[in-house]
């Protein structure tokens, strides 16, 4: 018993104890980035997940983690400038959204191939949302890359992707954070990763009464990726959408910068009533949602909250320890249990 309550304190992994540890990873679009320093910090503390759970950014950097391919990811994503951003985003306005998307899912297709959810070595699943029902979907078979395509479908910028005769969209709608699902998959540890903790105000810039919620001038990027070769032509009503006056925001700010508002609201609302054990918050409310080529800082801020959340991992993971050798209440496994089935 004394060696379980040392590999406690250390974060380690002995099967004779451990709790099963259940990964939330949130939505956030750039600010997303963070959970790969997440994943690295909770890897070197020995907390390696037993059930992953990820909505929009966060279904795509889990669903790349447990195929064993995130060094690549992290060697592509610290590599990104504005120009290649861009070129990476086919920008228009037809279809359902103003980015196909097509570019993105040719670079992860290039990495993960024909990788599928199952295969993984633990049980995943990308949240994503039914956009006739609302419903909450879990996409937990088939395409690994298709199911992070459509969890990441961010309304009215990315198209919604038609699976089984619904069309589907960002899982952000109706689940951020997707504490539920680990619960649902029998984690009886739950760590949650929310990267939109201190969004509210952060974006305002100086003298600016309204908030600049990419982090800068879309429209101007992608006419400098156009001017460079890797950037397309944007059709008129495609500009109108992009461009901003000098005292107003522009109609895709106003677009995105709402839905992070819901986004927001529905984390907290869903994390009130479906805690996790640990709370994982990136301070991340001065980067803007689409300053992918931030990764260097965003990243690192994912292992400082790590560091700064390591007290509550290495109790919580002592705690569920003891409750699964009979000590402590004397409630055992049947505790956990119940807590997976709420």
């Amino acid at each position: 018993m004394a060696r379980a309550r040392k590999s406690a304190m250390h974060g380690t992994s002995d099967p004779a104890w451990r709790p099963k540890i259940g990964l939330a990873l949130g939505s956030g679009v750039a600010r997303g980035w963070a959970h790969i320093g997440v994943l690295r910090a909770l890897e070197r503390y020995g907390f390696k997940p037993d059930v992953v759970a990820g909505t929009s950014v966060g279904a795509l950097i889990g669903g790349t983690y447990l195929a064993g391919r995130i060094d690549p990811l992290e060697a592509w994503v610290r590599a990104l400038n504005k120009v290649k951003i861009v070129s990476y985003l086919d920008f228009r306005v037809r279809g359902g959204g103003m980015i196909g998307g097509r570019h993105l899912v040719e670079a992860m297709q290039k990495h993960l191939g024909d990788t599928r959810i199952e295969d993984l070595p633990v049980p995943f699943v990308a949240i994503a949302t039914d956009l006739t029902t609302g419903h909450e979907v879990w996409l937990r078979s088939g395409s690994l890359v298709e199911a992070m395509r459509t969890s990441f479908s961010l309304p009215g910028a990315f198209e919604p992707v038609l699976k089984d005769r619904r069309w589907l969209v960002d899982g952000a709608l109706v689940n951020p954070v997707p504490v539920s699902a680990c619960m649902a998959m029998g984690a009886q540890m739950t760590i949650a990763v929310n990267v939109n903790t201190d969004i509210i105000g952060k974006q305002r810039r100086i003298g600016s009464s309204f908030p600049s919620i990419a982090g800068f001038d879309l429209l101007q990027e992608i006419e400098n990726a156009k001017a460079s070769g890797k950037g397309s032509k944007l059709s008129a009503l495609a500009r109108r959408v992009f461009r901003r006056e000098p005292t107003q925001p522009s109609m895709f700010g106003v677009m995105i910068s709402s839905l992070g508002i819901v986004q927001d609201r529905i984390s907290r609302s869903r994390l009130a009533g479906e805690p996790p054990d640990v709370h994982i918050t990136p301070r991340l409310g001065h980067v803007g949602l689409f300053e992918f080529d931030r990764a260097d800082e965003i990243i690192a801020e994912g292992e400082a909250a790590v560091e700064r959340a390591l007290p509550d991992l290495r109790d919580a993971l002592a705690i569920f320890g003891r409750e699964l050798n009979g000590e402590g209440n004397g409630r055992g496994e049947s505790d956990a249990q119940k807590k997976a089935a709420r």
